[in-house]
């Protein structure tokens, strides 16, 4: 968690209207949640020092703001490949909402519409990729996990495109799941009746992973962990849409990315939940974004909670960041309020941030705006 020279403390009455702040929400999210569901989405691998890390990393950068500049008008919009966005916040891809809420992906599309913002819809959804493009109306992206039967992912491509998704998000962090002692412990397995939606046309073995006994069973059983810079190329030949890479961390590897024609390169270490020990994801943005040279746009997940975390990312280099975990405590808290609530708390945050450091738009927030620090 990052040092703040006082804690804050979280809501008391149990209400989505008083909280004040994502940690806040985060209070009441776990409150509604079963523990275990709970513990899946906030847990992160083996020590969870990767996990840490992302929180803390951004106490290493400070602001530098910038005075006597007009500020009556923020204007916190962009876009990201070429799609509108009303602010650099968008929704990251998150597995199994219905978990949070029985809406589930459809619940988070429809808030994220209205936000004004761009959502990545997960592989492992409970709601299939064809009911979110329905509910959403914003634009969405697709997250693709590699399956050792490359027709299974042939068939998610083709209909990602039928449907209408603006890019592919291929997750490369994964050639086997972490240890992700927490569900290890609780023995974690979805409730009845929710499957990998995406999946049920494929086959029982794809859509139920309880059989194998755990998600990582599964992941190890049917994820494909061969993936190489050739499956790139193969995913690149079998679609028109844009090729996001998520789960880079080095320089080089970002170089290659843009080598092998990602329009996009996305900075994370899956939220803390693969390899542990890494490297926060914003500390490693910086040699990214150098390596990228303006190749491809970049964007970065990771411990994200404040308007300030927002603000930081944009000064390195970031397009925009990605947020998981405070829109799934969103959608526990309140389903689609509940995640609309959490998007506009840190659109507001942003905007004041923003004011604050002399910014009247995103084109006004630069490198000079940041510099490195020790943290407290």
């Amino acid at each position: 968690m990052p040092t703040r020279t006082r804690p804050r403390k979280p809501s008391q009455n149990g209400t989505l209207d008083r909280c004040v702040s994502v940690d806040e929400v985060e209070t009441l999210a776990r409150k509604r949640l079963r523990p275990a569901y709970y513990d899946y989405y906030a847990g992160g691998a083996e020590d969870e020092s990767t996990l840490s890390r992302n929180r803390r990393g951004f106490a290493h950068y400070a602001l530098l703001h910038r005075v006597l500049v007009d500020v009556e008008r923020i204007d916190t919009a962009t876009d990201a490949l070429g799609a509108p966005v009303s602010m650099p916040i968008l929704v990251a891809p998150t597995a199994y909402h219905r978990l949070a809420d029985d809406e589930g992906e459809t619940a988070t599309a429809r808030a994220a519409g209205a936000a004004g913002t761009l959502m990545v819809a997960s592989t492992l959804a409970t709601r299939t990729l064809e009911e979110i493009a329905e509910a959403a109306t914003g634009p969405l992206w697709f997250q693709l996990y590699v399956y050792r039967d490359r027709g299974v992912t042939e068939r998610l491509i083709a209909r990602a495109e039928a449907a209408g998704y603006r890019a592919l998000v291929v997750t490369v962090d994964t050639p086997r799941l972490g240890r992700r002692e927490r569900d290890v412990r609780n023995r974690f397995t979805l409730r009845r009746g929710l499957t990998v939606a995406n999946l049920v046309g494929e086959g029982a073995e794809l859509a139920r992973w309880e059989r194998y006994g755990s998600m990582a069973a599964y992941a190890s059983a049917l994820l494909d962990p061969s993936l190489t810079w050739e499956t790139i190329a193969w995913i690149r030949g079998r679609t028109r849409l844009p090729i996001v890479l998520k789960g880079i961390a080095r320089a080089d590897d970002a170089a290659r990315a843009v080598d092998h024609g990602a329009a996009g390169v996305w900075v994370s270490n899956h939220g803390g939940r693969q390899l542990d020990g890494c490297e926060a994801s914003v500390l490693a943005l910086p040699a990214v974004v150098a390596a990228v040279r303006g190749g491809a746009e970049v964007f970065v997940d990771g411990g994200i909670r404040r308007g300030t975390d927002v603000l930081k990312a944009l000064a390195l280099g970031a397009r925009a960041v990605m947020i998981g975990r405070p829109v799934l405590w969103g959608l526990a808290a309140g389903g689609e309020r509940g995640v609309r609530y959490v998007l506009e708390m840190l659109r507001e945050e942003v905007a004041l941030s923003m004011s604050l450091a002399g910014c009247p738009d995103l084109k006004a927030v630069d490198r000079d705006l940041i510099v490195r620090c020790e943290p407290w």
